[in-house]
């Protein structure tokens, strides 16, 4: 598994088959912005263009930032939650009334 911020967006931007013009057009950042964070270990990138990345790939900022980190279970609910919170409410209820279904099936 892909430890660096480099290796993570590479890894992560293949993974879902897109090329940096992809991904660049989905975050809003520059293609050769996206390129040096991807070739150029040194590069920081801005916390509002990570926040962004991170989101278009499904993944958390601290996830990318941590070369210790491991994409687990955590990282996953997070993801989740950051999705269903950007939400309406009358979706929200639909989602919460299927978890209450599958959870009366047991």
């Amino acid at each position: 598994m892909p430890t660096t911020l480099s290796e993570k967006l590479k890894y992560f931007r293949k993974k879902n088959a897109w090329s940096l013009d992809d991904l660049a057009t989905k975050s809003g950042a520059s293609k050769s912005y996206l390129w040096e964070l991807e070739n150029r270990p040194e590069r920081k990138p801005s916390a509002e263009k990570l926040i962004d990345i991170a989101r278009v790939l499904d993944i958390t900022t601290e996830y990318l930032l941590d070369d210790k980190a491991s994409f687990d279970d955590e990282q996953v609910k997070e993801v989740f939650f950051r999705k269903f919170n950007r939400l309406d409410d009358g979706d929200k209820s639909r989602i919460m009334d299927m978890i209450d279904a599958w959870a009366q099936k047991k």
